[in-house]
């Protein structure tokens, strides 16, 4: 059975480089991804119009790749988390948490028993095939697939501390777009009350011995986070980065 490469990195402070992925339905994005250096992405089940078909079949490209798939949930409900999980996904990622007791309920889904209450469905074709004991699947996939969540209001950075220190955390991503609009900075994504919000964030991270991380939208947002202590680093998507490439062609051979 195969380790999570991004999560032993993380646990080694190592920084991630990793993006969203959400409109391109296409297996060679994580190729892509994978080729050029970056070592995670979320597929997007919240936003994005991917159907779990399409999700589970990006997944399996992105681990073919050297690509740690972090599946975002639409909403906080069992049976989505429970077959993101199932379909192979290498961490699960939780939007718009505000309440420890939902999100602990959310986290013993993702852990089977005796740590959670996540049913067992898991086939061969989970572990590649490999004949494999009950007991040391359930304990493998219980320390591998990654559980993150996103902090993403005024209420979630008010209870941070709450949030972060529930057990079977592993990273704690901040939703910066959400964020800026409760923060009544919508868009100005260097505010002072986005860095402080998200300073805090970081600081409880590292007293509970959870990985900081954050999605930014382009270069400079990225490199002033990685400055500042952040590991689960994302930044751009699959559409951003066709536009922004070509965006940059067309405008030189026009010159």
């Amino acid at each position: 059975m195969k380790k999570n490469p991004l999560l032993a990195a993380l646990k080694r402070g190592e920084i991630q480089y990793g993006c969203g992925f959400g409109t391109i339905r296409s297996t060679e994005f994580p190729r892509i991804l994978g080729a050029t250096g970056f070592t995670w992405t979320f597929v997007d089940g919240e936003h994005s119009a991917f159907n779990m078909e399409t999700m589970a079949d990006l997944c399996a490209a992105c681990t073919n790749a050297g690509v740690t798939p972090i599946w975002r949930v639409g909403e906080l409900q069992y049976t989505l988390v429970a077959r993101a999980l199932d379909s192979g996904a290498g961490g699960i990622l939780f939007p718009r948490v505000d309440d420890p007791e939902v999100l602990r309920r959310a986290v013993s889904w993702a852990k089977f028993p005796p740590v959670g209450i996540r049913g067992y469905g898991l086939t061969p074709c989970s572990y590649d095939y490999t004949v494999q004991k009950m007991p040391d699947v359930i304990e493998h996939f219980n320390r591998e697939q990654m559980v993150v969540f996103q902090i993403e209001t005024q209420e979630g950075v008010d209870r941070r501390d709450e949030l972060i220190s529930v057990p079977g955390i592993d990273a704690v991503m901040v939703g910066p777009a959400d964020l800026s609009i409760s923060l009544g900075v919508p868009g100005d994504f260097l505010h002072p009350k986005m860095v402080d919000a998200m300073e805090k964030i970081r600081d409880s991270c590292l007293k509970h011995g959870v990985i900081p991380g954050t999605q930014t939208r382009n270069i400079e947002l990225a490199r002033f986070w990685k400055e500042r202590g952040m590991l689960l680093l994302g930044c751009s998507n699959d559409t951003s980065m066709l536009f922004d490439r070509a965006t940059e062609i067309i405008t030189k051979l026009k010159a």
